[in-house]
């Protein structure tokens, strides 16, 4: 169950994905040498010397001449280290304004109320819609074949005509979307009928919403061109215009209309028509803005699109098996996240007393997004780098490479997010009031629970994102529709059980441990099939790196818990505090981390650092 995680609140929709770095894999530091981007006129290849790169005109996507040579090798000598700093940059602007957009959202419809789990339904719609359609397509495809289509003798007509195709169905299948959004809303709110009232509500949200389908496939189309150039900072940082966009039209909301009171809004006799209009508006809008940041990048990157369709030459036959299989997958896995929609808006309709807040869909979301923080930071951006190298290896047939490079990605990974466990299971309380400060005391404490519940699962989505993009990698869907049937089953059953056994106040918590328990299903089935591809996985090298991050993790969440309960943090009574107590005790465990490690010998934290460092210094 990963999709739902790959579309954060920032409007990147991948739940995911650059020096001199030398590469912690590699002892000798040659996987890690240093790089210049694929186009970068500055530097002369074989068989692509300067004056073709310069050619904004006529240069394919590589910036080179049309055979576009050397685009695969360029990709493989990308140093996980730059490349990773300037996507982390780029996200920490999108996510540092994410969160102050989330904030305002909150403001406006609250977490928990018909309004706030309408709106949330609607603005998920174009996230799953998209995933069931196209994600699991382009990811499965699009980089393998722009790969191809780069070192092919015609790169800059297969290019071409792979983007006006993508586009092309991209619109049509986002038009029969919006005459089926009344389908679709039914779909998601089966488990409780809606009142006509609110069934009308939630209709003309999707209606607003669900043209942002299109512009997450616009978004991610053209991001996939940039970061197979090597050119990873506008991926990271388009997101930004979707947060201005949506800082000022919620923003205006509030000024004209008011914040919601902490029970949220069911009362639809005080929900207008224009409200409505400028909450979903701004939504969408915003979702616009980030794709179309993208046509700057590539335009500057020398990169010249002309629409041109046909199917012949750009090796989609090829990549029709795996295809299948990924829409398979996807829908599986979509029809899961579809029933988790319905338990959680059963949950949010539990009860008709203002005066109780159950959590439901909104809660459940903005639970997700403060789940997110750490893997979109991170993780994420680390996973954007790797996987078009390793993708380029497996073309090549370099598997010790693709070894080196998936063992360098997990245990990069496990660095940070073993103590993001930790950190979010400590500091959910305070944390979650100090990033959605309109919540009262009742919001936080439906809230928080459900971040302690995904925390379990962190690790194991970090690490799942890597593998999975590698089945993509080798064309291998089968494999990945399998994982995905026992996955989502899991989740499913356990989640089922839980609303037989527990009452509807902690459906939304369970439904964060059944989405972190089929996560790690994932995981564990996806590295042993990934071992047999590889013919090893580095086990024990990365094994040895979780468990001593679980030690310093464990030291660190001790002395954080200590914190937090010396500041008397779990009893938040304002903003202030929460911020006060989280800004402390995460400071706390941060510094008790790195000692554990270092006492540890952990020398990934190290090469994780030293980018990061080295840039603070200049």
């Amino acid at each position: 169950m990963t999709s739902t995680s790959a579309f954060p609140d920032d409007g990147r929709p991948e739940l995911p994905g650059e020096g001199d770095a030398t590469d912690p894999a590699s002892p000798t530091g040659a996987a890690g040498a240093s790089w210049h981007p694929v186009g970068d006129p500055a530097v002369s290849r074989p068989g692509q010397g300067a004056a073709a790169g310069a050619d904004g005109g006529d240069a394919g996507p590589g910036g080179g001449a049309d055979d576009g040579s050397g685009g695969a090798d360029a990709v493989r000598s990308t140093s996980l280290g730059r490349g990773s700093v300037v996507m982390t940059l780029g996200t920490v602007a999108s996510r540092a304004s994410g969160l102050i957009r989330a904030m305002l959202l909150v403001a406006c419809v609250g977490t928990a109320g018909t309004v706030a789990d309408a709106f949330d339904i609607a603005n998920k719609l174009p996230n799953m819609l998209f995933a069931l359609i196209s994600a699991g397509v382009l990811q499965a495809v699009l980089i393998p074949q722009i790969l191809r289509a780069m070192n092919a003798h015609n790169a800059r007509e297969r290019l071409d005509k792979l983007l006006s195709l993508s586009g092309l169905g991209l619109l049509l299948l986002t038009a029969v979307l919006v005459v089926a959004a009344p389908l679709i809303v039914w779909l998601s709110t089966i488990s409780v009928p809606l009142d006509p009232d609110a069934r009308h509500l939630a209709i003309v949200f999707a209606y607003w919403c669900i043209p942002q389908v299109f512009f997450y496939g616009l978004y991610m189309l053209l991001g996939q061109v940039l970061n197979a150039q090597g050119k990873f900072g506008a991926y990271g940082v388009a997101p930004v215009a979707n947060n201005v966009v949506s800082l000022l039209g919620f923003g205006a909301f509030l000024l004209v209309w008011g914040a919601a009171p902490d029970q949220g809004i069911s009362d639809l006799s005080q929900w207008s028509t224009a409200q409505t209009s400028v909450l979903a508006g701004t939504a969408t809008l915003g979702i616009a803005a980030q794709a179309l940041v993208l046509v700057g990048a590539l335009r500057r990157s020398g990169f010249r699109w002309r629409f041109r369709f046909g199917l012949r030459g750009i090796g989609l036959r090829a990549a029709g098996a795996v295809v299948g299989w990924t829409i398979g997958a996807v829908a599986l896995e979509q029809l899961g996240v579809l029933f988790l929609t319905n338990v959680l808006w059963a949950a949010g309709r539990s009860t008709t007393d203002p005066d109780i807040v159950i959590a439901g869909n909104a809660a459940y979301t903005n639970a997700m997004t403060i789940y997110l923080l750490p893997h979109s930071l991170v993780v994420v951006s680390i996973v954007t780098v790797l996987f078009p190298r390793m993708t380029a290896a497996v073309q090549a047939g370099d598997i010790p490479g693709v070894r080196r490079d998936m063992s360098l990605g997990m245990r990069s990974a496990g660095v940070f997010s073993v103590f993001s466990t930790a950190a979010l299971v400590v500091l959910a309380v305070p944390l979650t009031g100090a990033l959605l400060p309109s919540l009262g005391r009742d919001s936080i404490a439906a809230v928080a629970p459900i971040i302690q519940a995904m925390a379990v699962g962190i690790v194991a989505l970090g690490a799942t994102v890597l593998v999975r993009r590698m089945y993509f990698a080798f064309e291998d869907g089968r494999s990945i529709f399998g994982i995905q049937v026992i996955a989502t089953v899991s989740m499913v059953v356990v989640l089922w059980v839980a609303t037989r056994l527990l009452p509807p106040e902690w459906w939304a918590v369970a439904a964060g441990g059944a989405y972190a328990l089929s996560t790690w299903i994932s995981l564990l089935l996806r590295v042993r099939g990934m071992r047999r591809k590889l013919h090893g996985m580095d086990g024990r090298r990365v094994l040895q790196l979780y468990v001593r991050a679980l030690v310093g993790a464990l030291i660190a969440a001790l002395l954080g818990w200590l914190t937090v309960r010396l500041l008397d943090g779990y009893d938040v009574t304002s903003w202030g505090h929460s911020l006060l107590v989280t800004a402390v005790a995460g400071i706390v465990m941060v510094v008790g981390y790195v000692l554990a490690l270092k006492v540890l010998h952990v020398r990934e934290l190290d090469d994780a650092l030293a980018p990061i460092l080295r840039r603070i210094k200049r």
